[in-house]
């Protein structure tokens, strides 16, 4: 619409400069004198009444073809705008397609939760594009549509559903080495178990969802070395089984960090006004008696810092010195699952005590640097 407008603009111009009604003298004074007389009197700049009579007697003495070029120039300036915007737009379309996939992505989610933050660690590093919908955690209307009533939930084009954060991770990346096969039909490849527990709860479980489906030749690419698949998937399932159950008792260890943490989740989260003061007050009392309940359920010691600590060593010592991440020179998916949980307590003073009382800051802030410049986009 705009390009169709700078054209028109130089059309005009063309023919009023070429028109020999615009080589008389008082065709200028004229088309300006209609517009003073037809249009407001008020003048949109910063010269005064002698200013205006300046331009207008320079206008007069100047012809239609002043008028003309006026035309020319600004159609031609709409013109060149116009290709360049389109230019920028057409590079960011193709960027988008290159680095996602082709795909739209929105990402249902609760900020500080472990497993969303491993899917957003996984989408940031690789460059992929995607919008978030913050999910209210006690109404949760945003995701009423769904039958699955966790988070994350991330959508594909608005149609396909993929749940539970490992399986997320695997079904993207391998989709972004293999191309061939569309996200639904890797997607088939984690089939979705339905079982009833010991407590006779009914429990989801998708199967495969640590692995990546790729062909004989593609899984050397990603896996030169002997044993480097085996070792991501170990540690993956080890920041799930383990390290996230880590968190709540940590940053609900004492009555004053539970509050703090409620109130960094509020802050952060989707709360309503009465939602948010309940949640803060309440929600952290709770949830300061439930983490002790937690500590006895996963066997973790008195002071809980000690199992955080001891945690996130053994990850560093299986990293090694000679590696800067598990991956090698870049982060693999390992490393991402385990950034991607830690991160949720920055802020808080459980993430202080670890960065100072372990070995992982150095690999912390790697991981921090290439998840922010998108060093993974292919």
């Amino acid at each position: 619409m705009a390009a169709a407008c700078g054209r028109a603009l130089c059309k005009v111009g063309w023919n009023i400069s070429a028109s020999p009604v615009a080589r008389r003298p008082g065709t200028v004074s004229y088309l300006v004198g209609n517009v003073s007389a037809h249009g407001s009197r008020r003048a949109y700049g910063t010269g005064g009444p002698e200013v205006r009579s300046k331009l207008l007697s320079s206008l007069r003495a100047g012809g239609g073809r002043v008028l003309g070029c006026a035309f020319l120039l600004g159609g031609g300036l709409g013109l060149y705008h116009t290709v360049k915007f389109t230019a920028q737009q057409h590079l960011a379309e193709e960027e988008t397609k290159v680095s996602g996939g082709g795909v739209k992505l929105t990402l249902y989610q609760y900020k500080t939760c472990p497993f969303c933050s491993k899917v957003r660690a996984f989408l940031d590093y690789h460059g992929l594009p995607y919008e978030i919908v913050e999910v209210n955690p006690v109404m949760r209307q945003e995701i009423k549509w769904s039958a699955y009533r966790k988070v994350p939930i991330l959508m594909v084009d608005g149609e396909l559903q993929l749940n539970d954060s490992s399986v997320i991770i695997s079904c993207l990346k391998t989709y972004l080495i293999n191309k061939d096969k569309s996200v639904s039909e890797i997607l088939r490849c984690y089939p979705e178990l339905k079982f009833v527990n010991d407590s006779g709860k009914e429990v989801t479980e998708y199967s495969n969802r640590y692995w990546l489906m790729l062909s004989e030749a593609e899984t050397l690419k990603v896996y030169p070395e002997k044993g480097m698949q085996k070792e991501e998937m170990k540690w993956r399932q080890w920041a799930d089984d383990w390290l996230v159950h880590l968190i709540s008792p940590n940053v609900y260890r004492t009555t004053g960090e539970a509050l703090a943490s409620f109130d960094y989740i509020v802050r952060e989260g989707k709360f309503g006004t009465y939602e948010g003061f309940f949640a803060k007050y309440v929600g952290a009392a709770a949830m300061f008696f439930i983490s002790k309940r937690l500590k006895s359920r996963h066997n973790l010691q008195d002071d809980v810092r000690q199992d955080l600590y001891a945690a996130v060593n053994s990850w560093v010592a299986a990293i090694g010195k000679k590696r800067k991440f598990m991956g090698g020179d870049e982060p693999n998916l390992a490393d991402l699952a385990v950034f991607g949980v830690l991160r949720v307590m920055e802020g808080l003073q459980a993430f202080d005590d670890m960065m100072a009382n372990t070995k992982v800051k150095y690999w912390y802030r790697r991981m921090e640097r290439a998840s922010l410049n998108h060093e993974g986009r292919v």
